[in-house]
């Protein structure tokens, strides 16, 4: 199967469509903390005063139709040293590569873009087995099973940690 090439950038007012695609589906959000959105006045709003503002919110772009987004959120303070990533494709993009190129993308620019980042993690949800191997195939390495680790969407959840250090890096990124 051929991979459709994957592209990062900074989100766009006009982005709103594409974003409504995925950001309305219950399945694409199955595993999120988040709820879907509602309305197109909301995914507007959210774009605006979220995602444009944001040091690392990207679209994840097929075809420069963005078909996704990869956030990284940084830890403050002492804990400056990491960030969180979070990633979420189209159904109709699911089983193409697409999440796993977005994910290799970030990675080959996240420790220049944020200075001092030393290592980023990812939460994921037992039953969420395709998003563990995309991280797994990224070079992630799970290291914990957290049980009970939050309440979201009135359930309380338990989540795999997993982690990439910068020094995992191959030196070709």
């Amino acid at each position: 199967m051929e991979r459709p090439p994957v592209t990062l950038r900074n989100f766009e007012e006009s982005d709103v469509d594409d974003f409504m695609e995925w950001a309305t589906d219950e399945e694409v959000y199955r595993y999120s903390v988040r709820d879907t959105f509602k309305s197109r006045e909301e995914a507007e709003d959210y774009i605006k005063n979220v995602a444009i503002g944001h040091p690392w919110w990207k679209a994840i772009c097929v075809e420069g139709r963005a078909v996704g987004a990869i956030s990284l959120y940084r830890a403050l303070g002492n804990s400056s040293c990491r960030a969180e990533v979070g990633y979420m494709v189209a159904r109709k993009w699911w089983g193409k590569g697409v999440a796993s190129q977005a994910v290799n993308l970030c990675l080959s620019t996240a420790f220049t873009d944020l200075p001092d980042l030393e290592r980023i993690e990812a939460l994921v949800e037992p039953e969420n087995v395709g998003s563990q191997k995309v991280l797994e195939k990224a070079g992630f390495v799970k290291e914990a099973l957290f049980r009970k680790y939050c309440i979201a969407k009135g359930k309380t959840r338990d989540f795999y940690s997993y982690r990439f250090l910068s020094e995992d890096l191959p030196p070709s990124m």
